[in-house]
């Protein structure tokens, strides 16, 4: 910010001076002083500007479609047992995780809630996504599930989803997909802090 406004008041400044006409007896034959930069030089300082008066949004399914789901090397193994509760609260990332590589399968028979924003697929097929951070926007991934059984909301609505884990493909592989049997399909406002964190 103060790089901006010294910016600006050196935009001012020049556009203010008048520069002494000095008579050379060395005359180019062309009408300039060598006294002053150009004037126009305080507009480097608007994309600056811009940038930190009107912040980009957050990202969002644009985003989330440009990406393959990238997963982790994490490999098939056990987790640590969810919570009591009907529901269990899940991030995104915690129900993908489980679906694809819980040996344990500790989803099944579970009603689990997870909130996210509508990514759409081919044909009908929709997904409760989120974006997941660990340290800004710039390293963001996408985690999704694919939600069945409910009409998908408009893309970039947010929505708070209850239902059961639907197993899907070898756990490990390629084929394993996290899918959710919706019950319930509730919209809601973006939360402040629209990322999860790994």
């Amino acid at each position: 910010m103060l790089l901006v406004l010294l910016g600006l008041a050196a935009g001012v400044r020049a556009g203010r001076e008048v520069p002494d006409r000095v008579e050379d007896p060395h005359d180019h034959g062309h009408d300039h002083t060598h006294t002053t930069g150009p004037r126009f030089a305080w507009l480097l300082s608007l994309p600056a500007a811009a940038l930190l008066l009107f912040p980009p949004p957050a990202l969002g399914s644009y985003s989330a479609a440009r990406e393959e789901a990238q997963r982790a090397a994490q490999g098939v193994g056990t987790f640590p047992a969810l919570p009591a509760g009907k529901p269990v609260d899940l991030s995104v990332a915690q129900f993908s995780s489980r679906a694809i590589y819980d040996s344990e399968r500790s989803l099944k028979g579970r009603t689990v809630r997870l909130t996210g924003f509508v990514t759409h697929g081919d044909g009908s097929t929709w997904y409760v996504t989120r974006l997941l951070v660990s340290c800004c926007a710039a390293d963001a991934t996408t985690s999704k599930v694919q939600i069945r059984g409910a009409d998908a909301p408009a893309t970039d609505t947010w929505v708070t989803v209850t239902g059961i884990w639907h197993p899907k493909g070898k756990l490990g592989s390629t084929a394993a997909w996290p899918l959710l049997d919706a019950k319930t399909v509730t919209k809601v406002e973006e939360p402040s802090d629209p990322y999860e964190k790994r």
